[in-house]
């Protein structure tokens, strides 16, 4: 929709010409736009459905809006044929037709009867209601743009909703009926298992979502921030969007219901093999302690503590559960089992590697003695009386028990250091701990 030019003085006859081509393409535009508005999709359904909340308040204001608008554009239609038919009278315009030209297209000159009916919804100039209003051409079109602008804005955004949203909520609810139904055959029912009443209420929530998307449209449009045009925004789809994600998380439930009941027996053959394997570990670790007291001295031994009894328990109650089919109830409890099953068996190793850990000590110095017995060896010291009394002591003590590491530990580094004198390379530091000292195995 355009906008004619303002008002002027007298205007000439090349004024008015160009003005009346002016506004007969003006009015063309308005026609067309106005038609369009007539033929919109989202009109004929606003029209004919039960509407409720927000958008039955503004399709009430804007069915008003439209009827004034076409009463507006009759006005305004009146206006322009009787605009030329002056200029029509004569080729050339007198003076007398050329001012009652110009107060007709660019003066107030243009009256249109507001109809009670027409006016009680719609917004009215300056705030007022009148049984008629006196509009230039110019202000008339404004105004004619205001009412077009809100009406299609409201048509179209609720058009977009409802384009949009039915649509995807049919297709949720068809895809939850086929999840129901498969739920149903593997035990997941409500009041029995969560995933079942979570599509209890996923079902509960889409009915109620359709109706009040139907009924209420623009109560689920969020207007684009900053736009003015004509349904500028988009359909708020917060609710459908969780409850589709709330769907897949319940398929994702039920499609590990029916991996449990496909593989539940290979699932409980490992998970019997992973706690025996934790409890052999265990058993294993019981015994090395018992051996590392015999055999190291002045040496600090954890307590191995027994395996779980409740692990054992809880897969009896798995293989219960498989016997009897309860797929739904025996799904979560082998997820838990697995997981704490491998966690046991990783305690258990820790346990057997923290119980033999002095044992590695004793078994990384008698390795590091040897080495430089053999590296003595090749350059020809081995029978040094020197160097033989320090390995004696130093083996006696590794091969004794109990056997005292840190005193071991100080005769292979007295060892270390009677070598390398011979050798004339540099000193074993005689601080560190283990790590800093296994490097010196392979010098």
């Amino acid at each position: 929709m355009g906008v004619t030019d303002p008002a002027g003085p007298v205007m000439d006859r090349d004024e008015v010409d160009r003005a009346l081509a002016r506004l007969g393409a003006e009015h063309e535009a308005i026609e067309t736009s106005l038609l369009a508005l007539q033929d919109h999709a989202g009109r004929r359904l606003l029209e004919g459905a039960e509407l409720t909340g927000v958008t039955q308040e503004r399709w009430t204001a804007a069915e008003a809006s439209i009827t004034l608008l076409w009463a507006y554009f009759d006005a305004y239609t009146g206006a322009l044929r009787s605009a030329r038919d002056i200029r029509a009278r004569r080729r050339w315009s007198s003076r007398e037709d050329l001012v009652e030209l110009t107060e007709l297209l660019r003066g107030e000159s243009v009256t249109v009867a507001d109809s009670a009916a027409a006016t009680a919804n719609a917004p009215t100039p300056h705030g007022t209601a009148r049984l008629s209003h006196t509009f230039s051409l110019v202000t008339l079109v404004e105004r004619m743009n205001e009412l077009y602008a809100s009406s299609l804005d409201m048509v179209v955004a609720a058009d977009a909703v409802w384009s949009a949203l039915p649509a995807r909520i049919d297709l949720l609810a068809a895809e939850l009926q086929r999840t129901r139904r498969l739920a149903h055959s593997v035990g997941v029912r409500p009041g029995e298992h969560p995933a079942g009443d979570d599509l209890e209420r996923i079902t509960r929530t889409l009915t109620a979502l359709r109706e009040q998307v139907v009924s209420d449209p623009l109560a689920y449009w969020v207007p684009a921030q900053g736009s003015s045009a004509p349904g500028g925004g988009r359909p708020d789809t917060t609710v459908y969007d969780r409850e589709a994600r709330a769907l897949e998380d319940v398929r994702r439930e039920i499609d590990a219901v029916l991996t449990v009941r496909q593989d539940a027996e290979q699932r409980l053959v490992k998970l019997r093999d992973v706690l025996s394997r934790a409890d052999r570990t265990l058993a294993e670790a019981r015994t090395a302690r018992g051996e590392v007291l015999a055999k190291i001295a002045a040496t600090e031994v954890p307590v191995v503590s027994g395996p779980p009894t409740v692990l054992q328990e809880q897969l009896s109650t798995a293989a219960e559960y498989r016997r009897h089919a309860q797929w739904h109830r025996l799904s979560p409890l082998l997820e838990s089992l697995e997981q704490k099953a491998e966690d046991e068996l990783l305690r258990a190793r820790e346990s057997l590697t923290a119980v033999t850990a002095p044992l590695a000590v004793r078994a990384e110095l008698r390795g590091r003695l040897d080495a430089y017995k053999a590296k003595v060896a090749r350059h020809g010291l081995a029978e040094d009386p020197f160097l033989v009394e320090r390995y004696d002591a130093a083996r006696r003590m590794l091969w004794s028990a109990p056997c005292d590491l840190r005193v071991a530990e100080q005769a292979v580094l007295r060892y270390q250091h009677a070598a390398a004198e011979l050798l004339g390379a540099p000193r074993v530091p005689e601080q560190g701990g283990p790590e800093d000292r296994r490097g010196e195995q392979g010098t």
